[in-house]
């Protein structure tokens, strides 16, 4: 009835290595569908270039705005973007003016 030494040595070394390798199971999981493995990996970078897109049509408006802001500098203001104005927004118009409205699509 006696046990040897060694058959208990033998049992924590295979739980050693299955939780070892589980440990790595584990991990290479991760490193593939983890929420920072190759598969997000992938869908940052499409996001990232949806992104920088949105970024460049911002900065285009931004441009626009700024040129639109310099030309209603109250020093030197464009006639024809007050005129532009004017029009737009208050719906003054002078008795001889056609206004034709075009629609956008």
């Amino acid at each position: 009835m006696n046990r040897p030494a060694t058959v208990p040595l033998l049992d924590r070394e295979k739980v050693r290595q299955f939780g070892a390798l589980g440990y790595l199971l584990v991990l290479g999981g991760l490193a593939l569908a983890g929420p920072y493995g190759f598969v997000a990996w992938g869908e940052n970078l499409s996001l990232l270039d949806k992104r920088e897109a949105q970024i460049k049509q911002l900065e285009a408006e931004r441009a626009d705005l700024k040129n639109r802001v310099a030309l209603l500098d109250p020093n030197h203001v464009d006639p024809d973007m007050a005129g532009e104005l004017i029009r737009g927004d208050l719906n003054v118009v002078h008795p001889d003016e056609y206004i034709y409205q075009l629609h956008d699509k």
